[in-house]
C-alpha cells in the first residue's frame, strides 16, 4: 500500500480496530497515510470538506439511533467518495442494507487485519479510479451514462456482486416511435423526448444504481444489491412516470416505450456483456410497445417473469 498519501477519515468508537489496523498497515510508511479520526457523525461530516479524503470508514455503533439515516447522511454530503461501514456482528444485516443506501463495503469487528483492510481499500480505490474515467463517458444531452460508461461500470458492479453473493437487476428500454416524432415534428422535439425519457428513467432508481442512454433511442438502468422481487417493481414504477410524461408530452403525442427486465444472481456465469444483451435482445421481438395511457399494460415485455 506504499505511494502517494492516502486520506481517510474515520469514525470509529472503541476498541478501534479499524485504526490499529490502518497504523500497522502503514507502520513502514508512515508518510504515506494521513488518518484523520473523529468521535461521531456530525463531526464526521463536519470533517470531510476540510479533509477531502479518498475514503471514509464509519463505524455503525457511532450512528444510533437511526444507522441507515447516518449512512444517507455521510453519503449525501461526500457522495463521490468510497464509504466503508464497521460494524459488530449483531449489526451484520444493518450493514448489508446499508450497501443500497450509498456504502461501497462493509467490515466486521473481529475481522479486521492489515489483509482485510488492505483489500478493502484496494476495491475502493480502484473502484473511484473507475467511476472517474466512466464519468468522461457521459452522453451530453442527458448526463446520463453512454454504452462504454455503462458497460464499464456495470461490469465493475458485477464483479462486486459477485464477491458479495449479492444481485442485481437491470431494465432496458427503447423509444419505439421516436424517428416519426423527428420526421414529424423536428430534431428539437427528439431531444426533448430523449431527456424527458431519460429524468423518467434516473427519478425511478437510487443514487447508488447506473443509469445509461445506450443508444439514440435506447436506455438502461441496473439497480446493485436489488432482490428478485424488486424488478416488477421497478417496472411498474417506471410505467406510472411514463403515464405522467405522457399526459404533459409535446404535440407529437404519446412516447411509445418497450421495456425488458431481468434479474441476476451470482450463480450465474455470464459476462455483463451478455447480461446486458440477453436483455437488449427482448426489445428485439416484435411486439405492441408500451405507451403509457395509449397503449394496454400487457404490451410491457416482460422480462422479468420468465
Amino acid at each position: 500500500m506504499n505511494g502517494k498519501k492516502l486520506r481517510i477519515v474515520l469514525a470509529e468508537g472503541n476498541p478501534g480496530e479499524a485504526t490499529s489496523a490502518l497504523r500497522a498497515l502503514y507502520q513502514e510508511d508512515q508518510d504515506g497515510l494521513e488518518l484523520t479520526v473523529v468521535s461521531g457523525v456530525s463531526t464526521l461530516i463536519a470533517t470531510l470538506e476540510i479533509v477531502n479524503p479518498e475514503v471514509i470508514f464509519l463505524d455503525l455503533a457511532l450512528a444510533r439511533p437511526d444507522p441507515i439515516d447516518a449512512v444517507r447522511r455521510v453519503h449525501r454530503s461526500a457522495p463521490a467518495i468510497p464509504l466503508i461501514v464497521i460494524a459488530s456482528d449483531i449489526e451484520k444485516d444493518c450493514a448489508i442494507l446499508s450497501l443500497s443506501h450509498g456504502t461501497q463495503d462493509y467490515l466486521l469487528k473481529g475481522f479486521i487485519d492489515c489483509r482485510t483492510l488492505e483489500r478493502v481499500l484496494r476495491t475502493a480505490l480502484e473502484r473511484n479510479t473507475v467511476e472517474g474515467l466512466a464519468d468522461l463517458l457521459r452522453d451530453p444531452l442527458t448526463g446520463l451514462y453512454t454504452r462504454d460508461g455503462f458497460l464499464t461500470l456495470g461490469t465493475h458492479a458485477m464483479e462486486m456482486a459477485k464477491n458479495r453473493e449479492s444481485t442485481l437487476v437491470l431494465l432496458c428500454i427503447r423509444i419505439e416511435n421516436l424517428e416519426a416524432v423527428r420526421t414529424g415534428y423536428g430534431p428539437s422535439a427528439v431531444e426533448s423526448s430523449v431527456c424527458e425519457v431519460a429524468k423518467a428513467l434516473a427519478s425511478s432508481f437510487r443514487r447508488t444504481d447506473l443509469v445509461a442512454r445506450l443508444g439514440d433511442s435506447q436506455f438502461a438502468a441496473l439497480a446493485v444489491d436489488a432482490a428478485e422481487p424488486s424488478a416488477p417493481v421497478l417496472r411498474q414504477r417506471l410505467e406510472k412516470r411514463v403515464d405522467m410524461l405522457n399526459r404533459d408530452i409535446g404535440p407529437w403525442g404519446p412516447l411509445e416505450l418497450r421495456m425488458g427486465v431481468r434479474f441476476w444472481s451470482a450463480k450465474e456465469a455470464a459476462a455483463f456483456s451478455e447480461f446486458l444483451d440477453s436483455v437488449e435482445s427482448e426489445l428485439r421481438i416484435p411486439t405492441a410497445p408500451f405507451a403509457g395511457e395509449a397503449a394496454p399494460r400487457q404490451a410491457v415485455n416482460a422480462a422479468a417473469e420468465r
